[in-house]
C-alpha cells in the first residue's frame, strides 16, 4: 500500500529509531570473517575426505588380508580336493565320488560344495520370502496407506532390522524349529526352511524400503495419466508404477539376497548345520557363514584347515561385493531412466 493511500494517522506517525549497538553507536548485524568461514569449510571437507579414503582403505586391506591368507590354501589342498574326493561307498561297495566337508577327518576332506548349496538353499528361500512380503509392504507404504499410517508403519518395519540375529536365531531354535516340526512332519527339527524364515525377518526392512523408495521415485505424472485415461488405483499399480520402478525392485532383491548370502547367527543356530549336498529344504545343511563362526575360533593356526576357512571368507567376500555392486549398478541405471542423475 503507498503511502498516499494509508490512513492519516498511520502515515503521521513517526520513523521508528534506528537500533543502537551497548557502546550507543548504531547497530550492525556481525560478519563472520570470511578467512575463517573459508578455512571452517576446508576443515570439514578434509574431514569428510579422510573419512571416505580410510572406508576405501579398511575394505581394500581387508580383502587384501583375505586373499593372502585364502590363496595360500591353494597351495596347501588341490583344487579339485575342494570340489570332492573319489571314494567307495559303504553300501554297495562301489567307487563314487563323494562331497564331504569333514576337516578333522582322516584322511581331511575340503569338499565346499555342501558349504555352496548349503548357503544358497537358505538364501534363496529367504530371498523369495523377503520379497513377497518386503514388495507388498512397499506398495502399501508408497501407494495406499495415508500419511498417519505410513508414520508409524514405517519405523516399525524398519525396526525389525535393529533386532539381534542371535536374538532371532534362539527364538528359531528354541520355538518355531518345534513349532514346524509339528505342523509339518519334518524328519529335521533344525533344516534350512526354519534357518530361511529367521533370514528372511532380516530382510524384509532391506526390501520393503527400496522398493517404496523405487515406487514413489516413479513421477506422479505417470499416474495421473493412468487415472485419466479410467484406470483404477490398483490397475495404475499393476500397469504403469510397479513396470517403471522394476529395477530399484531388483535392486532390492538382489541386495536383499546378499544380506541372505552373509547372515551368520541365524543359520549357525536354526538350520543344523549338517554338511550334506540336498536339495531339500527340510534338510539340515551347513552355510559357509556357519562354518566359519563355528570351526575358525579352534583352527589351529596357519594350518591347512585354517587357509581353508580364509579361502571360504574370500569366497563369500566376493560373491557378496559382486550382488552388491549388481544392486547398484541397477539402481544407478533406474535413476538414469527417471532423469534424477
Amino acid at each position: 500500500m503507498d503511502l498516499e493511500h494509508r490512513p492519516a494517522a498511520e502515515s503521521a506517525l513517526p520513523p521508528s529509531p534506528p537500533r543502537r549497538g551497548p557502546g550507543g553507536g548504531r547497530w550492525s548485524p556481525r560478519r563472520r570473517d570470511p578467512r575463517w568461514t573459508r578455512l571452517s569449510e576446508r576443515l570439514v571437507e578434509a574431514f569428510l575426505w579422510l573419512n571416505g579414503v580410510a572406508s576405501i582403505a579398511i575394505i581394500t586391506l581387508i580383502f587384501v588380508f583375505l586373499f593372502k591368507e585364502g590363496l595360500q590354501a591353494l597351495g596347501a589342498v588341490r583344487l579339485g580336493d575342494l570340489i570332492g574326493h573319489w571314494g567307495e561307498d559303504p553300501v554297495t561297495g562301489e567307487r563314487v565320488f563323494k562331497f564331504m566337508w569333514q576337516p578333522v577327518g582322516e584322511p581331511e576332506k575340503f569338499s565346499l560344495v555342501p558349504l555352496i548349496l548349503g548357503s544358497f538353499l537358505v538364501a534363496l528361500p529367504a530371498t523369495l520370502i523377503s520379497t513377497v512380503l518386503g514388495l507388498a509392504l512397499g506398495i502399501y507404504l508408497s501407494e495406499v496407506a495415508s500419511a498417519g499410517m505410513r508414520e508409524w508403519l514405517k519405523p516399525a518395519v524398519e525396526l525389525l532390522a535393529g533386532i539381534p540375529t542371535v536374538v532371532l536365531g534362539f527364538f528359531f531354535l528354541v520355538v518355531v524349529a518345534s513349532l514346524l516340526q509339528g505342523l509339518l512332519g519334518t524328519h529335521f527339527r533344525l533344516n534350512a526352511f526354519v534357518g530361511a524364515l529367521g533370514v528372511s525377518l532380516v530382510i524384509i526392512p532391506v526390501v520393503a524400503s527400496m522398493s517404496e523408495d523405487a515406487l514413489r521415485a516413479v513421477p506422479g505424472e505417470l499416474r495421473e495419466a493412468s487415472f485419466g485415461l479410467g484406470a483404477t488405483r490398483w490397475q495404475t499399480i499393476r500397469g504403469v508404477v510397479l513396470p517403471a520402478a522394476v529395477s530399484g525392485i531388483a535392486a532390492a532383491v538382489i541386495l536383499g539376497f546378499g544380506r541372505a548370502l552373509g547372515e551368520t547367527m541365524i543359520v549357525l543356530m536354526a538350520t543344523g548345520n549338517g554338511a550334506v549336498v540336498t536339495g531339500n529344504v527340510f534338510s539340515t545343511v551347513r552355510t559357509m557363514t556357519a562354518t566359519i563362526a563355528a570351526e575358525l575360533g579352534e583352527v589351529v593356526n596357519q594350518s591347512t584347515h585354517y587357509y581353508i576357512l580364509f579361502l571360504i571368507g574370500t569366497l563369500l567376500f566376493v560373491l557378496t561385493f559382486v550382488f552388491n555392486l549388481i544392486a547398484e549398478l541397477v539402481v544407478h541405471r533406474l535413476r538414469r531412466r527417471l532423469g534424477m542423475q
